[in-house]
């Protein structure tokens, strides 16, 4: 039997028609193309709520955004009933209307009627068909395959998201926003109602022209609207009197350096869909473009044109606000179209904090060591401070908190700027392309480039290790991690005991950056509980190309850029003075955030730190006090400033046992600072005591040489620059003793210069080439000194 029937199927009657259906039913299946759409869209950015922040139009000119599969209920309405009645029930082909539309042809003589339904004309819409019974039949039958396997909902959005709406307006998307300036779920039905009408003829009835045609088209949808019910009478009459759309609206343009780097992080990573919901904060992001605007008006008047800013979220590292600069595209003189957020730039001093904070962390430093603020000169290096003056010693702490450039080079000296470049590798940095050789110690001073992006990221990463710790005890290497403007999850899980940044050191950081005075306030912001704390950090670049500002609170991080994105520096262009008003400015504008940083107690150890020089006190140190510090504070060293010194019975004079019976000796616990911080120190610190001058007849038992050569430093290289008469000019030596109205003899090379006593300081006369400059005192001590004065042609 079933050999038969197997018979039966080879015989030619059967087999051809069956593989003739067999080939028909996959060519069925397969005729829908894929993609179904394949026109470019366009770039498209929305803000945390959806609401657009700005868009860029399609490679094809066309105004097109992405699919969106959400249809609001209304359009839904509105085109079902305007378009195809029975869509909800029809198979993709609506034969009742197909019928009606051939009878209508007829009689009219002509095509007067398609009778095409909405899923047709998105078949028409992705193939490009021209009109004619052939193409028409084959629209019916594709339009069966896309009903088969596409729910009604899904083939509304390919609708809603291909249909013409006019001119080079492609999608309900583009057109709600280029007719009305919003989002189609916000349109009300008589605007809805427009553009419904507006696919079915978008060459007749452009806004804008033929308004009596589109508007008739309207009303009469909007009377079939309430004859369905789905209105009620006084919404059609209302509706009725909403004005038609004029000439295409601009589009938003809130974040326009967001929405370049987008498109170009796109092309760079091949990644699909040209739509993103950022993480940005529309009504935050307008305000601070509006402060910006009035900065800049100001800052141009000193041929300053570019500033940019950026608000992160601490918690989340969330992009807030992304205003990578001035939006004037009509003047291309100010380039602002240039992104500054995420271009590289000299940071300044903005990297202070984070080295303070590592020198904590590892124990080189308690938060007020005394560091040198002294001339210095380190392999043809010379620092200075920006007042171009010295404090001889000054606390780490406050050397932050002013920013002074001497003693930060003097701690990333001690530091290593090899150790110091890895820190900040792993804090998120990638902007050193270069091995840390190549910077050295100008590292700390803005040798480096960095960007305004990955600095705020660094200091929300601070912050969120802190918040972190102070939750679990614990450190989760994930807590740092660059900004981000679109939402993601970053595992967190705190399973580290150690950090890169412990948390004692960053608060103790945190706490030094909210001593800076704010600009034009003089400290008294702190007289009111309701202003809002804030850590920051200012940075200027060398030439006055950059000014900086960056903030931090519990939940939010402020960075601010001012400058010139050419390069060029302008007179009074700092960071004080121009972007730290704008710091302010702007968190003025975020929620006052009550609770401060927490002390994290675990983090902590209680020590004995001497309170004249902020290390661990010795035996010598007689104030000491216990002080809470980072756990790496117990490997700090001990104070070294303190000694025990001899002295006769009146305390005026040091005296040895060479010149003193010992029982008549006093011994005294002394602060001594080196003759060279010394110097510098007592000028500024009147409660300082410097040593009694020895006794005359009694000799200097120590090995501690009283006297130091501030300037310049053994092996220093010094060019002496020519005077405005042609000769060269003279080169001027400091010197300190610690004795007081203690004489200095000098000498270059083989020849007596001149003595000095109190201020020692000697103009010499050097030729280029190497030399030896020697100072003796009264009571031979002697000090030698090597430089080289380079050539004024080679200066090498």
């Amino acid at each position: 039997m079933i050999q038969k029937v197997f018979q039966k199927f080879k015989r030619p009657k059967v087999y051809i028609p069956s593989a003739i259906m067999l080939i028909a039913l996959i060519a069925f299946w397969f005729c829908l193309p894929k993609p179904l759409f394949n026109s470019p869209t366009s770039y498209v950015i929305d803000d945390e709520k959806g609401e657009l922040l700005g868009a860029a139009i399609a490679a094809d000119g066309q105004w097109r955004f992405p699919y969106d599969e959400v249809v609001p209920d209304k359009f839904k309405q509105c085109i079902i009933t305007f378009e195809d009645k029975r869509f909800m029930s029809h198979p993709g082909v609506d034969a009742l209307a197909f019928g009606r539309a051939i009878r209508q042809n007829i009689k009219a003589g002509r095509v007067s009627s398609g009778g095409s339904t909405i899923t047709m004309q998105v078949i028409r819409l992705a193939t490009h068909h021209k009109r004619n019974i052939g193409n028409k039949l084959l629209e019916m039958l594709m339009a069966l395959r896309l009903d088969l396997t596409y729910s009604k909902n899904e083939i509304l959005g390919l609708y809603a998201s291909n249909a013409p709406f006019g001119g080079n307006v492609i999608g309900l998307n583009a057109a709600s926003w280029r007719y009305f300036g919003r989002n189609p779920d916000k349109l009300s039905w008589g605007e809805m109602a427009a553009m419904a009408v507006l696919p079915n003829s978008p060459s007749l009835v452009h806004p804008g022209k033929n308004r009596q045609t589109l508007l008739k088209k309207r009303n009469l949808l909007l009377d079939k609207l309430y004859a369905q019910h789905i209105i009620d009478k006084s919404t059609a009459d209302l509706s009725k009197l909403e004005p038609m759309p004029d000439k295409p609206l601009p589009l938003p343009q809130q974040a326009p350096h967001l929405l370049e780097r987008f498109k170009a992080q796109y092309r760079h990573k091949g990644e699909t869909g040209t739509r993103i919901k950022t993480t940005l904060k529309a009504e935050l992001q307008q305000q601070v473009a509006e402060i910006l605007e009035r900065h800049h008006r100001v800052l141009k008047a000193n041929q300053i044109n570019n500033i940019a800013a950026v608000v992160l979220d601490v918690e989340t590292g969330a992009a807030l606000v992304y205003a990578g600069n001035i939006f004037h595209p009509e003047d291309a003189s100010l380039e602002s179209s240039v992104d500054v957020v995420n271009a590289p730039r000299s940071p300044g001093s903005t990297l202070k904090p984070l080295l303070y904070a590592s020198m904590l962390h590892d124990g080189f430093i308690l938060p007020n060591t005394l560091i040198p603020d002294i001339p210095t000169q380190i392999a043809g290096y010379h620092p200075e401070n920006f007042d171009l003056g010295y404090d001889g010693a000054v606390p780490a702490s406050r050397a932050l908190a002013r920013s002074l450039n001497v003693p930060a080079v003097k701690m990333l000296q001690k530091y290593k700027y090899e150790r110091f470049y890895e820190v900040l590798k792993k804090t998120g940095i990638t902007t050193l392309n270069q091995p840390p050789d190549h910077y050295g110690l100008s590292l700390i001073l803005g040798g480096s480039e960095n960007t305004l992006w990955e600095l705020t990221g660094a200091y929300a990463s601070m912050a969120r290790v802190l918040n972190h710790y102070n939750q679990t005890n614990r450190y989760s290497s994930f807590d740092y991690h660059s900004p981000v403007y679109q939402s993601s999850t970053t595992a967190s899980k705190p399973d580290e005991k150690n950090g890169l940044l412990d948390a004692a050191s960053i608060y103790y950081t945190f706490q030094a950056m909210e001593e800076v005075m704010r600009p034009g306030e003089e400290m008294l912001w702190q007289q009111f509980t309701s202003t809002q704390r804030v850590a920051w950090k200012t940075g200027t670049s060398f030439g006055f190309r950059d000014g900086w500002a960056i903030g931090v609170t519990p939940k939010y991080v402020v960075g601010v850029w001012v400058g010139n994105t050419t390069g060029e520096g302008r007179p009074n262009l700092t960071g004080i003075g121009t972007a730290a008003p704008v710091l302010f400015d702007i968190f003025r504008l975020l929620p006052v955030t009550r609770n401060w940083f927490k002390e994290p107690d675990q983090s902590m150890v209680k020590i004995s730190v001497c309170s004249e020089s902020g290390f661990r006190a010795g035996e010598y140190c007689d104030h000491a006090q216990d002080m809470w510090v980072p756990v790496g504070g117990l490997k700090s060293p001990v104070c070294p400033y303190h000694r025990l010194v001899h002295l006769d019975a009146t305390g005026k004079w040091q005296v040895t046992a060479d010149c003193e019976l010992p029982d008549r000796i006093v011994h005294a616990k002394w602060f001594v600072l080196p003759p060279s911080m010394e110097y510098y120190y007592k000028a500024r610190n009147y409660r300082y005591k410097p040593l009694p001058p020895f006794r005359d007849g009694c000799g200097i038992s120590e090995k501690t040489n009283p006297m130091e050569v501030i300037y310049p430093k053994d092996d220093a290289k010094v060019y002496i620059p020519i005077e405005a008469d042609g000769t060269r000019g003279r080169m001027v030596c400091n010197a300190a003793h610690s004795q007081p109205r203690a004489k200095i003899f000098w000498h270059l090379d083989d020849r007596y210069l001149g003595q000095t006593q109190d201020m020692h300081q000697m103009a010499v006369d050097a030729s280029a080439g190497k030399h030896l400059l020697t100072l003796v005192d009264g009571e031979g001590n002697t000090v030698k000194v090597r430089f080289t004065v380079l050539d004024k042609e080679k200066k090498e």
